[in-house]
């Protein structure tokens, strides 16, 4: 529970009116105002889980509020990032965070820290605030998070989200488990997609992120009924939610420091694999392509293994779609087979990744491939800016 000195903290007369429906709450009080406005809550990221639950904590009243992010608004990100809006395009997220926190409770201090999170900065970043939130999207950083956490005795609000699944639970908070405690190893990279490549419910990180405002709430107040010890899952399709237990693992490593959390999940090592495998692929700019083309050459097929989907937004002409998973199943592998017919091979996806994938599969039976470079991206910057990105 946090004891902060509430002798100095007066609300103003228009605050009064403001949390007027906190204050009546018997389990809130003046004095529960109070605790809000003397807190200090810091947020990892402002992207989709971050939005919603900065908006809750500036409207609740919190005191002071942090917010660590590097990245600029992009237009994919308004489907599901509510904070910012189109004028913010193009512009850091950080700043637009705190245009719309200020509107909303203009007596907020808001730090920004427009940095990547690391080993070198973590504790120094964490270490003025009451509670953290992790709103971020990879497991390096929230290993990272997890970890500079226990080592400042920190209260990590965790959540997550992918498709139409979430989940939350507060960690290492009175006695209760950690990050580390959920996940003991990483999984290995590549395991788990992207909301990027496996898209996500624009509703589902506005549900995840206020439950975990609610909790950075509840922990501020002093509450004893928190989600740590529990695990929060739900589910958007079918409208569910679920708990599991969740215990402290006494044979779990002792955390001591912050060490390389990038070499620790394994990426490193999964970006020399894939740049060895990139070196001995064949490949193919936008520009080849589309001089192919308007040449009218009839000696190649070109195979889309993005997800149909992805497909019915945008399509480079002429292109067969053969997902990546019936590749890497097997179906799709035939497929190739029959549709080549004797004629060579060009591969492409949203930005080449997962063609190179597809090729790797392909080499090992026997089928010889080109990769598109920047995929259908680079395809819709540089030779047809018709093609939708996304």
């Amino acid at each position: 529970m946090l004891n902060p000195n509430l002798d100095s903290i007066q609300l103003e007369k228009d605050e009064y009116e403001r949390y007027a429906r906190h204050i009546i709450l018997p389990e809130v009080g003046l004095e529960g105002q109070k605790r809000l406005k003397a807190a200090s809550v810091l947020c990892i990221g402002t992207g989709g889980l971050g939005s919603p639950l900065l908006l809750y904590l500036a409207a609740a009243g919190i005191g002071r509020i942090g917010i660590v992010d590097f990245d600029v608004v992009d237009h994919s990100n308004l489907q599901r990032q509510v904070i910012h809006g189109t004028s913010w395009v193009g512009k850091p997220k950080i700043e637009s965070a705190k245009h719309r926190i200020l509107e909303i409770n203009p007596r907020a201090q808001v730090d920004l820290y427009n940095v990547r999170l690391s080993s070198e900065n973590a504790l120094d970043i964490f270490r003025p605030y009451d509670v953290v939130i992790d709103g971020t999207d990879n497991f390096p950083t929230r290993y990272l998070t997890n970890d500079a956490c226990v080592l400042l005795d920190k209260p990590n609000v965790y959540g997550s989200i992918f498709r139409f699944e979430g989940q939350a639970t507060v960690f290492n908070y009175e006695g209760g488990p950690n990050y580390r405690d959920l996940y003991p190893e990483p999984p290995p990279p590549g395991m788990v997609p992207s909301c990027a490549e496996g898209g996500v419910l624009g509703v589902l990180p506005g549900i995840i992120g206020v439950i975990q405002a609610t909790e950075a709430i509840k922990i501020i107040l002093g509450s004893q009924t928190t989600l740590s010890g529990r695990l929060l899952l739900y589910n958007a399709l079918e409208m569910s939610f679920r708990t599991l237990k969740l215990r402290p693992n006494p044979e779990r490593p002792v955390i001591e420091k912050l060490i390389d959390y990038e070499q620790f999940c394994g990426i490193p090592q999964a970006q020399a694999d894939a740049e060895q495998e990139k070196a001995a692929l064949s490949e193919m700019t936008v520009t080849e392509l589309k001089a192919l083309l308007d040449s009218d050459a009839q000696d190649y097929v070109l195979i889309d293994v993005r997800n149909p989907n992805e497909y019915q937004i945008a399509q480079i002409p002429g292109s067969v779609l053969i997902p990546l998973p019936d590749i890497e199943q097997g179906p799709g592998v035939e497929k190739v087979k029959e549709v080549l017919n004797g004629h060579r091979l060009i591969a492409h996806c949203k930005m080449g990744g997962r063609s190179a994938k597809a090729l790797g599969i392909l080499k090992q039976h026997g089928i010889e491939g080109t990769n598109l470079v920047g995929g259908i991206t680079a395809w819709s910057r540089e030779v047809d800016p018709a093609v939708p990105e996304y």
